[in-house]
């Protein structure tokens, strides 16, 4: 038996089935810029960068240095009581990297989950205003307040709190309100206003919407030019605060250091976690000082904020920076774009691609005129792709969208790489070559 197996085996026996969510069983070793390890010594390259944490790739020296540095100096210290100098610096970095001509402040977490917990948490509280919209398709986490605010099946088995209210997020290729994009003159925007605030919402009794810049888990879906902006602008009408959730998308993945950036709009908040620390668990929440000091308190925990992490996020922004990754971001996510739309080309069940910079996502169908979602074929293209030394997970309501993330740092030659192995797993696949029973024990997102 190889190790990898050995491995899975033991994975099976002693770790919750509660806390996975399984593609394939690749078992990681080790890695290097973007590109992975198993067990067995084979290697993959990874366009997922672990749902966008390695936007610095894998074990980036600078990262390497910067965390050893500070472990070696001072390992441990609970921001929470005692202050250190490492999360402080890395504060005041944050606050002059969120746009804003507003006094700021900084709240530390662990993961996306508890940062959009302390949202749901302190916008009642700071406002007066109990009710809080978000979006359909949204993931904001795993907690029972950013389980409330999410719009993903993969939430939908609990009840949140019934302050939230859900609003169709502007899909153009899937739109609930059947429009065409080149008409519909962004009608899902003016339903908020008309609807919305009329009948259902009511915005003297909402704080504030949040919004992902790139609905990235819902589907990589991209609003259309001016949507954001005209949150923005409801917001400011409604005296509402306007959110935006970059936990996937922010460091530069966009080709700009945040998604909302691309559009010129200014939040009131910003949320922040998966790629800030290049890996060690930090988030954090930028955002007007009325709003993040309106308790004391309230929502904090032991290790949050540490020393250890902070310094890899100081570290991952000056690389992100000095590396030029933003610019590799807009550069290498149009030229994967175009090679997508060569497949899309040669494959009828692609029914869409799209994306911004490194957020790139592949949407399956089973036929483009009905645009029915084809989940079993995405996974059998995922595990496909897996075996020919592809890594990368789905996305989207329907588990039926490739979704391509990879480390910022990627080049032309694993681009095509990447393509290369796809075209082969779409080939391979609809030539019969893969064994559905291969998937039973992987059902991703259809857990």
């Amino acid at each position: 038996m190889k190790e990898s197996q050995r491995l899975l085996e033991r994975d099976k026996a002693s770790i919750s089935d509660v806390m996975k969510l399984r593609f394939y069983p690749f078992t990681a070793e080790s890695g290097q810029g973007a590109m992975l390890k198993d067990a067995d010594g084979r290697e993959y390259l990874d366009f997922s960068a672990g749902w966008g944490v390695a936007n610095t790739g894998y074990n980036h020296p600078g990262i390497i240095d910067a965390v050893n540095e500070q472990i070696s100096k001072l390992s441990f210290n609970s921001t929470i009581s005692f202050l250190n100098r490492t999360s402080i610096e890395l504060a005041e970095r944050l606050k002059t990297l969120v746009p804003g001509d507003f006094e700021k402040s900084v709240w530390y977490g662990h993961s996306g989950s508890d940062a959009n917990e302390f949202l749901a948490k302190i916008v009642p509280l700071a406002t007066g205003k109990s009710r809080i919209l978000t979006f359909v398709g949204s993931y904001h986490g795993q907690t029972m307040g950013s389980y409330a605010m999410s719009g993903h099946p993969a939430q939908s088995r609990f009840i949140g709190g019934g302050n939230i209210v859900k609003l169709p997020y502007p899909y153009c290729y899937r739109c609930p309100f059947e429009k065409e994009e080149c008409s519909c003159r962004l009608f899902c925007l003016r339903y908020i206003e008309d609807y919305i605030f009329q009948a259902v919402c009511d915005p003297g009794q909402t704080g504030a919407i949040v919004i992902e810049a790139v609905q990235c888990d819902g589907g990589d879906v991209v609003p259309p030019d001016g949507f954001l902006q005209g949150i923005e602008t409801l917001c400011r009408k409604y005296d509402l605060l306007f959110i935006v959730d970059e936990v996937k998308i922010g460091f530069g993945r966009t080709g700009k250091l945040f998604g909302f950036e691309n559009w010129k709009v200014v939040p009131d908040a910003v949320i922040m976690a998966k790629p800030m620390a290049s890996g060690q668990p930090l988030s954090a929440v930028v955002g007007r000082k009325e709003l993040l000091d309106a308790g004391t308190g309230m929502h904090f925990f032991t290790t949050a904020g540490n020393p250890v992490a902070c310094a890899a996020a100081l570290a991952t922004i000056k690389i992100i920076y000095e590396e030029k990754l933003m610019d590799n971001a807009d550069k290498l996510g149009k030229y994967l774009l175009s090679k997508l739309n060569g497949l899309k080309d040669k494959y009828e069940m692609i029914g869409d691609i799209r994306g911004k910079g490194l957020v790139t996502g592949a949407e399956l169908v089973k036929d483009r005129s009905a645009r029915e979602p084809a989940p079993e074929l995405t996974a059998l293209i995922l595990y496909r792709s897996y075996e020919l030394g592809l890594l990368f997970f789905d996305s989207g309501i329907n588990s039926n969208v490739l979704e391509f993330t990879p480390p910022l740092i990627i080049d032309k030659k694993q681009a095509d790489t990447a393509v290369g192995i796809l075209d082969q797993a779409f080939a391979d696949v609809i030539g019969g070559k893969v064994d559905k029973k291969r998937l039973e024990d992987f059902a991703g997102w259809c857990s």
